[in-house]
């Protein structure tokens, strides 16, 4: 009979190469995982999916905007690549390869004017609520400050573009502007902070 040919295996998940508690950088660097530039990694890798799961609550609800929480998504793989690649050590073919520019930042400016011309003023203190696809977005936003948080070291120590740092600030914002939108169009009502008797 004629040889079989040998089924192809899957490539296997896990390497082995962190188990020192290292990992490598987008330049081949080697830094300890608790380096800030993994802290900042982890953090917007989290973001990812926090938004990841605000997409499939607003999915769920036939929002129009989870195009754009898609679009995001991608954006944060670059914001990954960016702080991956430490200025201090990347050749000039990284920079190229990993650089991140100010478009973005201006696309979520757009986006976020133009759901705010739709929403009710703000007068009170908004607490994360507004049903399931509203209070996902809430939760997004405040990771997202949590990484822009773990970036901003990154930029001032010149390790990271500026336009990164940016992209997150901005992005908590359009999260925020979004989760009223989500909560205003699905009819729900968002609580608001009130301050308990004394």
């Amino acid at each position: 009979s004629p040889e079989r040919a040998a089924p192809e295996r899957a490539p296997r998940i896990y390497t082995r190469t962190g188990d020192s508690g290292f990992s490598s950088t987008f330049t081949g660097e080697r830094r300890p995982k608790g380096d800030r530039i993994f802290e900042a990694l982890g953090a917007t890798d989290e973001l990812s999916s926090a938004i990841g799961l605000a997409g499939e609550f607003s999915s769920e609800k036939g929002h129009t905007f989870v195009d754009q929480l898609h679009k995001v998504q991608c954006m944060l793989q670059d914001v990954g690549s960016n702080l991956a690649t430490p200025l201090s050590s990347a050749r000039e073919a990284h920079r190229k390869r990993t650089s991140f520019s100010e478009k973005p930042v201006l696309e979520l400016e757009q986006w976020i004017d133009s759901y705010s011309e739709q929403l009710p003023p703000l007068r009170a203190f908004i607490l994360p609520s507004g049903g399931r696809s509203s209070a996902a977005l809430h939760f997004s936003r405040a990771v997202c400050r949590r990484a822009e948080r773990c970036v901003v070291p990154l930029v001032q120590a010149g390790e990271a573009d500026p336009n990164v740092a940016k992209y997150l600030n901005r992005l908590s914002d359009y999260l925020f502007v979004l989760a009223r939108y989500a909560a205003m169009k699905e009819g729900k009502e968002e609580k608001i902070y009130i301050k308990p008797e004394p």
